[in-house]
Order: C-alpha cells, then sequence, then structure tokens
C-alpha cells in the first residue's frame, strides 16, 4: 500500500522555500512552457503533494492559482528534484517551439 501523502508539511515548506528563493526563474519558466500562462509575469510555488506542483500566478496583474500534475507519482524527495528538472527542460522546449 502506498502513503496518500508521503511529503510531511515540513518537507513542502522546505521544497516551497528553495523553489521560491533560488528558482523563481525555473518556476515562472514552468508555468509559461506548462500551465498555460505565456504571459505570466511572476510565479511563486505555493504547494504540492506526490501529484503535482502548485504556483501562484501573476498574468495581467492579477494573480491566479495553477496545478501542474507531476509525470509519476512521487514517494521520495529525491524523485521531486528530478521531476522539476523535467519540468523545467519541458517548459523551456514549449517556449522555445
Amino acid at each position: 500500500m502506498t502513503d496518500p501523502a508521503p511529503f510531511s508539511e515540513d518537507v513542502v515548506r522546505q521544497i516551497m522555500r528553495h523553489m521560491n528563493d533560488d528558482h523563481a526563474a525555473d518556476c515562472l519558466t514552468i508555468c509559461r512552457g506548462l500551465a498555460g500562462r505565456p504571459g505570466a509575469t511572476a510565479a511563486r510555488m505555493t504547494g504540492m503533494d506526490a501529484d503535482g506542483i502548485d504556483f501562484a500566478v501573476t498574468e495581467g496583474g492579477a494573480e491566479g492559482q495553477v496545478r501542474i500534475p507531476f509525470s509519476e507519482r512521487l514517494t521520495e524527495r529525491p524523485q521531486v528534484r528530478r521531476e522539476v528538472v523535467r519540468m523545467t527542460e519541458e517548459a523551456r522546449a514549449a517556449l522555445s517551439a
């Protein structure tokens, strides 16, 4: 049986802090390229679970929420990094197409 919530609130807060402090540009790229928000001017991670990652996205002066699903259900913390790198690469490719 799989754990329905493999990431504790503390782990999610740590990941959010890291993404928002060290990878703000990647958050924006992911939202522009994978969330269908090419005009977004800002994005910040607001949460995640085993199935996807959540962002607050600013576009046209208004902030909205987007959720981007992971390519598979994640069960371990190291998978988060790999998945975010994959998302960033896919978003860059989509934006340059």
